[in-house]
């Protein structure tokens, strides 16, 4: 009987939650096969077999263990049962399509499309189809859940209602927190309470990148294999203004102030179990395409819960983009230790006085929220137009400088 142990996941980390059992006490797993997902205060993992065998679990889900707890056993002297699954040869080609689902996945404010299998009367679809009611906004009480015309009419006289739920319902719902929020929770006040934060803000006009991205975004995929995102120009702005305001790519150390020669920038991505923060390391030194590319890795292992915590440490500078959920201006707090945090909103069309004439832009506000113990108003300011000067001029990324200015040495 081998003891299958919780490995260590990480210097600071001394338990983790046993989230999930994939493979069920008494079910038959080959070697290196996942049987259950842990997750620590930073990161979800995977646990794999050892050996092949019977599993025999020791923990229950939802359980907290130490690092070096057995999790289960598995008898690897028992014999592979008639009925069991053949062992999985050939996993790559299905990572490979794990990788590649971000890049065709909806954007995360698309409406979430009905069911495949939700069946409903021809009637009941007739007049779903005529007030544009989503099948997954109506409960159905026919025969293996189907929508009958009362269902639909009923939804129709109560809207906004969730399906299933009784009426003026007062009930509670208590719910475990994750390590992953608790650590979230206590890091968001910690970073409210241990840094003198502000917040400045301007508006940036999209119209350059946006004429940019429409113009080339087909080529772009074609030569790349990646589509050409707004995070890209962000991140190569944002990298260029940091080696020019060190302070806000810096951070306290007790006495010391500690100057990053480099820029980790790590990128805000709503994961499942909530908020983290892949880092993107050396981005002042890579391409545009090789941040996009980035992007899509780093963020496709977010929503899996296959981010490590070396791939979530480390980050000098922090991009949040809050636009996707269509918010229009927030304060982005801190993600400590760092100095300072940039966030993008939604971009809207809005009147501008462009040379004494009112047009209409794609206008997007931004937002520096900065620790002010050590990044002063001028730097922070000063920052953030630099920021806005590339992004309106893009063709400033290449070199950093006006082309003309760059030929007359100005």
């Amino acid at each position: 009987m081998i003891e299958i142990k919780v490995p260590p996941v990480g210097e600071s980390i001394s338990e983790v939650t046993l989230v999930k059992w994939i493979k069920k006490d008494g079910d038959w797993v080959d070697r290196d096969e996942v049987i259950c997902e842990l997750e620590s205060e930073k990161a979800t993992f995977e646990l794999n077999a050892e050996q092949a065998g019977i599993l025999h679990t020791v923990a229950k889900e939802d359980d907290t263990l130490n690092i070096g707890d057995i999790a289960c056993k598995i008898d690897e002297t028992a014999e592979r049962p008639a009925n069991a699954a053949p062992a999985k040869a050939a996993e790559a080609p299905k990572a490979e399509t794990k990788a590649e689902a971000p890049k065709a996945a909806a954007p995360a404010d698309a409406p979430a499309k009905p069911a495949a299998d939700v069946k409903a009367t021809p009637v009941a679809n007739a007049i779903m189809a005529d007030k544009q009611v989503s099948p997954t906004t109506v409960k159905g009480t026919g025969s293996n859940g189907r929508i009958m015309k009362g269902d639909v009419l009923a939804a129709l006289e109560n809207p906004g209602r969730t399906p299933g739920k009784p009426m003026n319902s007062r009930e509670d719902r208590p719910e475990k927190m994750s390590n992953l929020r608790k650590t979230i929770s206590r890091r968001l006040v910690e970073a409210k309470n241990s840094t003198a934060m502000l917040t400045t803000f301007n508006e940036v006009d999209m119209d350059r990148i946006m004429e940019i991205r429409t113009k080339y975004k087909d080529k772009f995929k074609e030569t790349h294999g990646v589509n050409l995102g707004f995070m890209s120009f962000f991140t190569k702005a944002c990298t260029i203004a940091l080696q020019e305001w060190p302070a806000v790519n810096a951070y306290i150390d007790g006495d010391h102030v500690i100057y990053h020669e480099y820029c980790d920038v790590s990128i805000a991505v709503s994961a499942p179990k909530g908020l983290v923060v892949p880092v993107i390391r050396n981005a002042e030194s890579m391409s545009m395409f090789e941040i996009e590319k980035e992007v899509v890795v780093l963020a496709g292992k977010a929503r899996e819960n296959k981010l490590s915590v070396e791939e979530m440490t480390g980050g000098t500078f922090t991009i949040t983009n809050g636009g996707v959920f269509g918010s229009l201006m927030s304060t982005p707090i801190i993600n400590i230790p760092q100095s300072a945090i940039l966030g993008m909103h939604k971009i809207q069309d809005r009147p501008m006085a462009i040379n004494g004439k009112v047009e209409i832009r794609p206008m997007m506000y931004l937002a520096l929220s900065y620790d002010h113990r050590i990044i002063d108003g001028r730097e922070s300011v000063g920052f953030l137009v630099r920021v806005k000067e590339l992004l309106e001029n893009p063709e400033l990324l290449l070199i950093g400088k006006d082309p003309v200015k760059a030929l007359l040495e100005l």
